[in-house]
């Protein structure tokens, strides 16, 4: 019997992901928890296990289409179930009816993963919307008449109800009246995404498909048409004209991890009001004692790096100041003091800048810190993290210093009372107990929410870092 798996809600209030790769195809064996297809969400790269045990008779999505949650993905065909059978069970009531009808106990379901697998209740259809009636457009379609109906009978199938196997395209719309807009261009949904990606105007293509539908075909080769042909590139004119776009412009899709990160930065930016510190340190001494670490055999085969002992004294500098740990609870008016640290660490991956976090990381010693540090900045980069991984942070640090910039003025991540950009490293002069030197000088910037930290706080917090970096003896110390 054939069974659809519909794209999970992985367990984040998911609405939607990237179809990233299939790891199978149609014709191939799967079994139960199987891994087989890999999504990225807002937040991460998600493997999906099979809740059937099988043969994969089709692949419903195509690797690079965004879908929604509840979206079938693909098709299973699952043995053991008599499908002569199945069709015989006497067919539900109609949609009329069916308030007088007791409801039939639905099929009991394959156990699934936790998280995965098509919720209760979520097997039904949405609602189609009906597109509002917009200036300058034409009357809508009258709908179908049902079958052996006249003109006057009501649509066969009302909304929300399950619609019979096959294709279900629109009639054609008549001539719009003189004056008025063009009609709309028939297009499934992933052909019109594939046709924004593309830069291909829809309007000018003339479908191929059922009813002048538009199909994926229509539209990569009117794509094709402003290619290079022969080693040669497009007239600059016929491609503006081919994709309604100036020449020489590219658009890039807004999708997962990029799409999540503007969405979060512009939300903290309009709600939090921000205020960054900024504070140039002497980190001589912290530069020694990074390459000091790295000979100790506690630290072998670790990644030691100046940012651990930045992390450490903000560790020690939240402790000393709980309040910079914290966040606003805007809807029952509290301050929300955190416990413990999770310290968040800004990677530059290859999806996108994200910003995992390590767990309680104000209870583990130096060798923990710089080993946690290492193995989730390594996990994130390679595309890895989790959303486990990227949730629940509590504060952040950022190292804007490694694109060799001084510093910056972070935005807060949602949730968070505080954000310290690390800044490059530099040989510059410096007085030394009267005198000029030149030593190791870089430049913190820390960015706090003005609702839970005032200038008192934030500025003791500021300091209380630059101190031990100075003197890293500072952390032994206050820790």
């Amino acid at each position: 019997m054939r069974k659809e798996f519909r794209l999970p809600d992985v367990g984040e209030g998911l609405t939607e992901a990237d179809i990233v790769s299939w790891h199978v195809k149609p014709g191939d064996t799967v079994t139960v928890n199987q891994i087989i297809v890999d999504i990225e969400t807002a937040k991460a790269v998600v493997e999906l296990p099979s809740p059937y045990a099988g043969t994969v008779s089709a692949l419903l999505v195509d690797a690079g289409q965004t879908v929604d949650v509840g979206t079938p993905i693909i098709a299973v065909e699952v043995p053991g179930v008599d499908d002569a059978a199945a069709e015989q069970e006497p067919a539900k009531p109609e949609p009329e009816a069916a308030q007088d009808t007791p409801q039939e106990t639905p099929p009991a379901r394959q156990p699934v993963l936790v998280g995965y697998g098509v919720k209760p209740g979520s097997t039904s259809r949405r609602p189609r919307k009906k597109p509002p009636t917009r200036p300058g457009s034409y009357p809508a379609t009258p709908s179908m008449p049902a079958a052996g109906g006249g003109q006057g009978a009501a649509p066969p199938f009302p909304p929300g109800s399950h619609l019979p196997p096959g294709p279900h395209f629109p009639p054609s719309p008549p001539p719009p009246p003189a004056g008025l807009g063009r009609p709309r261009t028939l297009a499934k949904p992933p052909v019109r995404r594939l046709a924004r990606d593309l830069g291909v105007d829809l309007g000018g293509l003339a479908g191929s498909g059922p009813e002048g539908l538009v199909t994926r075909e229509d539209v990569e080769r009117a794509a094709d048409a402003v290619t290079t042909v022969a080693g040669q590139a497009p007239q600059a004119g016929a491609a503006a004209q081919a994709t309604g776009a100036p020449a020489g412009e590219e658009r890039i899709p807004v999708r997962g991890v990029r799409k999540h990160t503007a969405a979060a930065m512009v939300a903290s930016a309009f709600t939090a009001p921000h205020v960054t510190e900024f504070l140039q340190v002497d980190v001589t001494e912290t530069m020694a004692a990074t390459r000091r670490a790295r000979e100790l055999p506690e630290f072998a085969g670790v990644k030691v790096s100046p940012l651990l002992f930045v992390a450490k004294a903000l560790l020690i500098a939240a402790g000393r100041h709980p309040m910079i740990n914290s966040s606003w609870d805007e809807a029952a008016q509290e301050i929300v003091v955190k416990r413990p640290v999770n310290l968040g660490i800004a990677v530059a991956a290859e999806r996108g800048l994200i910003v995992p976090n390590v767990k309680g990381a104000d209870g583990l010693p130096l060798a923990g810190l710089a080993q946690a540090i290492d193995e989730l900045a390594a996990t994130a980069r390679a595309g890895q993290a989790t959303p486990a991984d990227l949730a629940g942070g509590t504060i952040t640090i950022t190292n804007v210093g490694v694109f060799g910039v001084d510093t910056g003025t972070p935005i807060l991540m949602p949730g968070e009372a505080a954000i310290l950009a690390f800044g490059m490293v530099r040989d510059m002069p410096w007085v030394v107990a009267g005198e000029l030197a030149v030593r190791k000088v870089t430049t913190l910037a820390l960015s706090f929410d003005h609702r839970i930290v005032d200038g008192e706080l934030g500025s003791a917090v500021l300091r209380d870092v630059g101190s031990m970096l100075e003197d890293p003896v500072r952390m032994v110390a206050w820790s």
